[in-house]
């Protein structure tokens, strides 16, 4: 009886202890508690080479496909440097064969694109994951690039001249990543450039938008 008594006393001391040194931090909100996302696919220190096909469908007076070859140095996960080298050639739409055709006979001073290469800059916004109809979970980053560059056009009247414009590309994309060395890539790039027409000897300003789907291979990221 005398050892009972002992041990319930013992027992209240250590329970005041264990009261007395417990810290009441009260109750978390949901806007209280954060977490962050694992990166499961590393981009940092990676080399990605890249082949993208495109077209560039917004111009009044062509629709030009386009074949893209691209590398990109990442050196975090966040910031990498692209070169960018693109060739193609600018089909001419309806409302130029309209207006270049009998019945109107116009002769309009539009160019066609035929090469460009261009040097750009991307910052990484966001790296996140959706579930695909829950049976697929797929990994993407989305960034935003800026940069310089040049493109080749060629007038599309009898005298073909050449012109090379410079370019301001600046544009959005996704990075869909299959594995750790694959990824397809989605992107809006929308090429601001200043041109000079032989023809009526002016200069301007216009835009030349290349929505395009490719394939890249990842290298040596950082583990």
């Amino acid at each position: 009886m005398l050892l009972l008594t002992a041990s319930l006393a013992l027992a209240g001391d250590v329970t005041k202890d264990v009261a007395k040194d417990t810290l009441d931090i009260g109750v978390l909100k949901n806007s209280e508690v954060k977490v962050v996302q694992k990166m499961l696919y590393r981009k940092s220190g990676a080399l990605e080479l890249g082949a993208a096909l495109g077209v560039m469908p917004f111009d009044a007076y062509t629709i030009t496909p386009q074949l893209s070859l691209s590398a990109t140095k990442h050196f975090s996960d966040v910031i990498g440097a692209e070169v960018q080298l693109g060739g193609g050639y600018g089909l001419e739409s309806a409302t130029y064969a309209d207006l270049a055709g009998p019945t109107y006979g116009v002769a309009v001073e539009s160019y066609r694109y035929l090469a460009s290469a261009e040097a750009d800059i991307q910052y990484t916004l966001a790296y996140a994951k959706m579930n695909l109809g829950g049976k697929k979970v797929v990994h993407y980053d989305a960034y935003l690039l800026g940069g310089v560059g040049a493109a080749v056009e060629q007038s599309m009247l009898p005298s073909a001249d050449i012109t090379i414009a410079p370019t301001i590309p600046v544009g959005v994309g996704l990075r869909l990543f299959a594995s750790k060395t694959s990824l397809v890539r989605v992107e809006l790039r929308d090429n601001l450039m200043i041109y000079h027409r032989a023809q009526s000897d002016t200069w301007g300003f216009k835009q030349d938008a290349v929505v395009s789907i490719g394939l890249s291979l990842l290298s040596g990221a950082d583990k």
